[in-house]
C-alpha cells in the first residue's frame, strides 16, 4: 500500500465536503443514532408492567381481600374484579385481560397452612413471552404475600420451596439498561456499513471515479480517504450514543471508557470493511445499499443477541452469529456496561473483532485493486 500524505489529506479534505454537503450522510450519522436511541430507550420496552388481569374471589372474605391488595401493589398487575369465571373467561377471550386469577370457595388460612392454596391462574398463551413473564410475576407477587401473612398472622404458612435470589448487573431488571447498549450496535453499523456502501458506488455513478483513477492517486489511497472521514463521523456518533445512553437513560457504565471505545472502533473497521467490500461489488446505489441492509443491519438486528438471545436459537443459525462481527460487538457493549471489565469475556470478542476487522478490510483492498486498476 502506496501513500502519499498530501494526495491522501487532499482526498481526505474532499470527503468531508462531500459529506457536508449531503445531508443524508449527517442524518444518517448524526441524526438517526439519537433518534433510534431516543426511540429504544422511551418508546420500546421488554418490561411488562401494569398487566390487566382479571380476578374471580368465589367466596370474599378478609383473606381475599388482603390478597387482591397485594397484586393491586405490585407494579406488574393491574386487576379487574369479576362475579364469575364465565364473565372473566370471556373477558379475555375479548383479550380485555390477559390472564384469571380465580380464588377458589376454600380459600383460607388452613390451605394455606397446608401449603396447597385453592386458586388457579389462567393465562393468555398468545403472546408466549409475555405469558411467561406473568407467570414469573405472579409466583414472585404469591411468595412475598405469603411471607407477609405470616409474619403479621404470627402462624407459620407452608411453602414448598424458600427461595432466595439475587440480581447480578442489572438489579432494577430495567430493560431499558439492556437495550440501550445494543442500540450503539445499530447506529455504528448503519455509519459503518450503510454509509461506506454507498460512497463508491457513488462515485461510480456520478462519473467521478474515472476522475480519480486518471490522477496519480493509488486504490489504496482512494480506500483510506473513505474510510478516514466516517471512522471518524462514527466514533463521534458513539461518543454521542454513550453520552445518551448514560446521562438521558440512566445506562450504568462500569467498566472502562478506553476498553469500550477500542470495541467500538474495531467494530467500526470491520463495519467500513464490509461496506467498503459490498461498495465495490455493486456499482449501484441502489444496490448497495439494499445488500448493506441485508447483510448487516437486519443480522445486527436480529441475530446479534441485540434482542434475541442467541443460546435459544436453532444450532445452525447460532453457528451463523460467529460470522457476525456484531455478535461480539454486543457481548462486549453488554459486559462494559452492566458487569465491568471482566476479561474473560472481552478479551476474546476483541480478538475476534480484530480478525474481523482485518479480514474485510484486507478483502475490500484486494477486490477493489482488481476492479479498480
Amino acid at each position: 500500500m502506496s501513500f502519499e500524505p498530501m494526495r491522501l489529506g487532499a482526498l481526505w479534505r474532499k470527503e468531508w465536503i462531500q459529506i457536508r454537503r449531503d445531508p443524508a450522510s449527517i442524518g444518517i450519522g448524526v441524526v438517526l443514532p439519537a433518534l433510534l436511541l431516543l426511540i429504544f430507550g422511551y418508546g420500546i420496552s421488554l418490561d411488562a408492567l401494569r398487566l390487566p388481569i382479571g380476578v374471580v374471589v368465589e367466596k370474599p372474605n378478609p383473606l381475599t381481600a388482603s390478597f387482591v391488595a397485594g397484586l393491586e401493589e405490585s407494579r406488574y398487575f393491574a386487576p379487574h374484579p369479576y362475579g364469575s369465571i364465565g364473565v372473566a373467561e370471556e373477558a379475555m377471550s375479548r383479550t380485555k385481560v390477559e390472564a384469571i386469577l380465580w380464588l377458589w370457595g376454600d380459600f383460607t388460612r388452613r390451605g394455606l397452612r397446608e401449603g396447597n392454596a385453592p386458586l388457579s391462574l389462567i393465562v393468555n398463551g398468545v403472546d408466549a413471552n409475555t405469558a411467561r413473564l406473568m407467570e414469573g410475576y405472579f409466583q414472585g407477587v404469591w411468595s412475598q404475600w405469603l411471607n407477609w401473612e405470616a409474619k403479621t398472622s404470627g402462624e407459620p404458612i407452608l411453602t414448598p420451596v424458600d427461595v432466595e435470589s439475587r440480581i447480578w448487573f442489572n438489579p432494577a431488571l430495567e430493560s431499558r439498561h439492556y437495550l440501550a447498549p445494543g442500540v450503539i450496535v445499530i447506529n455504528m453499523t448503519l455509519v459503518g456499513a450503510l454509509l461506506t456502501a454507498l460512497v463508491i458506488a457513488r462515485e461510480w455513478e456520478r462519473g467521478t471515479m474515472e476522475a480519480l483513477l486518471s490522477t496519480p492517486v493509488s486504490v489504496s489511497e482512494i480506500l483510506w480517504s473513505k474510510i478516514g472521514p466516517y471512522f471518524v463521523l462514527g466514533m463521534g456518533g458513539m461518543a454521542v450514543s454513550v453520552g445518551m445512553a448514560v446521562g438521558l437513560f440512566g445506562a450504568p457504565l462500569v467498566g472502562s471508557l478506553w476498553v469500550l471505545f477500542l470495541a467500538a472502533a474495531l467494530f467500526l473497521l470491520s463495519s467500513l470493511g464490509m461496506g467498503l467490500l459490498i461498495s465495490t461489488v455493486f456499482r449501484s446505489t441502489f444496490l448497495a445499499s439494499m445488500v448493506a441492509v441485508v447483510a448487516t443491519f437486519l443480522p445486527a438486528f436480529i441475530l446479534s443477541g441485540f434482542i434475541f438471545d442467541i443460546g435459544s436459537m436453532p444450532g445452525p443459525i447460532r453457528l451463523f452469529t460467529y460470522l457476525l462481527a456484531a455478535r461480539y460487538f454486543v457481548a462486549l457493549l453488554q459486559t462494559i456496561f452492566l458487569a465491568g471489565n471482566v476479561w474473560t469475556v472481552i478479551l476474546p470478542n476483541l480478538a475476534a473483532l480484530s480478525l474481523m476487522a482485518s479480514l474485510f478490510l484486507g478483502i475490500a483492498w484486494k477486490k477493489s485493486r482488481r476492479s479498480l486498476e
